[in-house]
This record gives C-alpha cells, structure tokens and sequence, in this order.
C-alpha cells in the first residue's frame, strides 16, 4: 500500500451535495473528493427537470411546504421540510453567482416550470439539462481551488473506524475511508478529521433504473456496516415515465413533460388518469407510478404512453432538447408520435439519518443529498426537492463543521489494508450472475406493488446471494464489480427489512397484505442499525 493520505475533509462523492459542500469548506479547511468514476459521472448529471424554489411573487414558502407535506404522505419531518423550503432561494442565487446558467423567461424573471405534486409554478431549470449544467459550474470551480484535492477513479471501500483497531465501542467515530484506487488495483488509507459521504443513490439495485451505472448504494452499505443508523429504506420511488425501448436504458422523460401540457395514454389513445386522482397528470409519482402499473396489468401492454403532440412542435423542442433529440435518435419525433414509457427505480427517500446538520449517529461522520435520510422527503419525494434538499444540508453541514474542524487531531494510526492470503478474481462470471439476480429479485418481488409472500421470498434470495458474495469477497483481492456487488447486495436487503417492517401502504410502498395507512403503529421511521 502506498503511503496514507491525510485531509481535513474527506468527500465521498462529486454530485450536487458533495461539490456544493466541498467549495463552501475549501476556504476553511482543506478537502480531498474521491469518486469512483470520473468526476462528472453522478445521479446530478442524469437530473433534468430542475430544482424546486420558492422564487415567484404568486409562491409562498407555506405552500411548497404543504406541497411536501402532501406528497410526503404523513412521514415528513416538518421542520426539516421548512428549513430545505425557507433557505432554498439562497442557494439558487449562489449556483448563479458560482456561474450556473439558468433558462429565463425574459431578462429579469427565471422561466419556472410545474412538476407532478406542485401546486405553483416553481421549478428552477436549465431547459431539460439541469443537473449536468449545475454539475458543470461546481466542478470547474472545484477544478480550480487551491485547497481542494479531486481524485478520480478512488472507490470508497470501508469507513474507518474503532473497529478497524480492534476496539468495541458504542460511541463510534469515523477516521477517514479505505479506498481503492481502480488504476492501478490497490487499497489506500485516506485519514480525516471529517468525512462526507455524499455518494449519490442506490437505483442500480432494480434491473430498471433511470440512475447511471455507478448508482450502488455505495455510502448508505458503507455507513451501515460501520454502524450508523439507517431510515426509510422502503421508500424507493419508481420514476413514471422513462423510455420504453430495447436501447434507451430507461432514459428519464422528464416529469416537467407533463407539468408542460403532456398527457398519459394507452396505445388507443385513451387517457387514464382521470380514474386515479383528481391532479391527473399532475399528481405525485407515487400515484402515477401505480396508476401505470395497473394499467399495463389490465391491458397487458408492455408500456403506456406521453403524448405531446398537441403541443406547439417548436416550443416543446425549445424547452426540451435533450429529450427531443434523444427521443429522435431512437427513431421517436416526440412532435408527431407519442412517447413509450414505463416506471423505473429512480430515487431513495431513505438512507443514512442525519439531523438538520447534517450529523449522522457517528462522530465526525456527515451524509448529504440522496445517500442521506434528512426527513424531508418522508414516503415519497416531492419533484425536483431532490437537488433542493443537497443543497440547503451541504450547506448547512459546512456551517457546524466550520467551528470544530480546527479542534480535531488527525494522527490516529489505522493498519493497512491486508489483503494477505487472497488470490486475484477469475471467476468473474460468479460477480456478474450474481448482480444480475440480486437485481432481477428486487424488480420482480419489490418493486411497485408489494406482498408479504414476495417479500420473503425476495429475502430468502438475497440472503443466500450474501453468503456467497461474502464468501467469494474474503478470498479474493477487491475489485470495484465486487464491491457494488457486494453493496448492492447489502443495500437491497435493508429495502426488504424495511418493507416487512412497515404493515401498511404509504407513499411509495405499497402491499397488497396491506393496503391502508395505519396511522397509530406507523407514523414513524423505520430505522435499522447493523449492531
């Protein structure tokens, strides 16, 4: 192992929440970011529809707290909610000071966009390219502070901690991470007084995902196994409307589509939504996602479809260019025909539990954006609260973190990684076969619709495939296929715990065995802790 690295901060991540965090640390402390990929390649990038503020004169901030309360279904932390809603303003006008380009409806107003669940016009955008331009500006900025170290291709393997010294403690504090640097196959040792574990979602998990590929649920398996409490991991929200098509890899239709005039339809043109809520088109995902599943289990169809053809052709391509020439590449002129779409996995409302600091239940241990369970999110997200809430928290961690980072010593001697007595992977099919099931089980047996009968079984399944990818894991030396494997694997076992435990139907999950709210045993977070 090459010598150890030694950082004031340590972020685990380069989406929207760990870019954000890093550049508001880096003039107070030195900060080193470890992705595991290149730098650009985050769920951020993927984010199209924008993010949702309070900055019209005909909004409120009540209301956009209502509107998560709402889709939230009971299980909102409400004062969590008003803090994301009250500060997230601010932080729209320091991404455009940090040189974030937003779509203007004239020279002086932000064109703002509705999104399923709002009542008001209040999405920030940069037409249908949100995130890569938001992830864009944070970058180059980061790219060229003095105090920030980026270091591409590093995966996060282990959070260091007591454990590691052979000490049992209840009273846990992280030193830093175990990382693998995938260039050139080896672990290294990162010590720091803080650490960020901003590293993004788990949709990777379901076998249809509109998630990039490096979406494993890396920081949430990682936090858990270290010790810290985890929240809501039944919460997974399955996007309504990613393309349906045998080369698209659920490419995300935005919901803004909708929020802009789009309509759901059968393939005989019949819409649907009426019969589901009174929002139609516009209500919450969770609702919406259902709505289609029932549907295609009706008809028996394969997908449901957008249809945006009565829509003006040239303002529809104007605001939604990425989706347009997508669509296009695929032999689809969303001007002229109506757009296939199915639901995807595509965000996790639970995760690591932090307080309104960010502060995890480890000392010295912080989370952000979708890795963290801040409360504001509840059973279902609201659109575009996603980006919102990795702001205003990296931010508001930046605030308590200022004023001990400067107390804390960093010269606590952790061993090597010892990787003694393994032998390199060669049976590379055991990995790949294994990430396969692991993934189809969760899409098969909980995904939209849940029972106690495909819960077990799901469990039964994947605790078999945690004994062997444990196995196969302590044998040989670690590659970055087997860690995810072995994250995605631990990630989708506490999405089924947490599903057994809440008996009831809520937001996004929802179990035929089960199929009301239960208010006096449930109106609480479903917390797991791995000792």
């Amino acid at each position: 192992m090459k010598e150890s690295l030694k950082t004031d901060v340590l972020v685990i991540g380069s989406g929207i929440g760990g870019l954000y965090f890093a550049l508001h640390m880096a003039d107070h402390a030195t900060v080193t970011i470890i992705t595991k990929k290149e730098s650009c390649a985050s769920n951020t990038n993927w984010a199209q529809g924008g993010i949702a503020a309070t900055v019209d004169e005909n909004d409120s901030a009540e209301l956009h707290i209502q509107d998560t309360l709402e889709a939230g279904a009971g299980l909102c932390n409400r004062e969590m909610v008003s803090l994301m809603v009250t500060e997230g303003p601010e932080h729209i006008r320091k991404l455009a000071e940090l040189g974030v380009e937003f779509t203007k409806s004239n020279e002086n107003h932000l064109d703002l966009g509705r999104e399923g669940g709002h009542s008001r016009k209040r999405i920030v955008h940069a037409k249908d390219l949100t995130g890569q331009v938001v992830e864009q500006a944070l970058l180059d900025k980061a790219n060229s502070h003095p105090n920030i170290t980026l270091l591409e291709h590093h995966f996060a393997i282990e959070l260091l901690t007591e454990h590691h010294l052979g000490i049992k403690t209840n009273e846990i504090t992280c030193y830093g991470a175990y990382a693998l640097d995938s260039k050139i196959r080896k672990p290294i040792q990162i010590l720091a007084k803080i650490t960020m574990v901003a590293s993004g979602g788990l949709g990777q998990v379901y076998l249809h995902t509109t998630n990039p590929s490096i979406a494993t649920g890396d920081g949430i398996a990682m936090a858990y196994r270290a010790g810290a409490v985890i929240a809501n991991m039944e919460f997974v929200q399955f996007h309504p409307t990613s393309l349906y098509h045998p080369k698209a890899q659920s490419f995300l239709i935005s919901e803004a589509l909708r929020g802009f005039g789009g309509i759901l339809k059968l393939k005989n043109g019949q819409e649907f939504m009426h019969k589901y809520d009174k929002r139609q088109n516009l209500a919450p995902r969770d609702i919406v996602a259902r709505a289609i599943d029932s549907e295609m289990k009706k008809t028996g169809d394969e997908c449901v479809f957008l249809d945006v053809t009565h829509l003006d052709a040239q303002n529809t391509i104007e605001h939604f260019p990425n989706i347009y020439e997508t669509c296009l590449g695929y032999g689809i002129d969303i001007t002229q025909e109506m757009i296939p779409v199915v639901p995807a996995a595509h965000y996790s409302c639970g995760g690591v539990k932090t307080d309104s600091l960010g502060r995890t239940s480890i000392n010295r241990l912080y989370a952000c954006g979708e890795t963290s369970c801040t409360g504001v999110h509840g059973a279902n997200r609201l659109a575009s609260n996603s980006l919102l809430e990795a702001l205003v928290f990296a931010h508001r961690s930046c605030a308590d973190i200022r004023k001990i980072v400067g107390t804390i010593e960093n010269d606590t001697p952790f061993p090597d990684w010892d990787d003694s007595g393994t032998v390199n992977p060669e049976e590379w099919i055991l990995v790949s076969h294994n990430k396969k099931e692991a993934r189809q089980v969760m899409n098969d047996y909980v995904g939209i619709v849940r029972s106690d009968l495909r819960l077990k079984r799901a469990k039964r399944r994947i605790e078999f495939l945690k004994e062997e990818t444990e196995e196969y894991y302590k044998k040989t030396k670690i590659t970055t296929q087997i860690l995810e494997l072995r994250n995605i694997i631990k990630v989708a076992s506490l999405i089924i715990d947490g599903a057994i435990m809440r008996r009831e139907s809520r937001g996004l999950h929802f179990t035929t065995d089960y199929p009301q709210k239960d208010d006096k045993h449930f109106l609480v977070d479903t917390e797991q802790r791995s000792f």
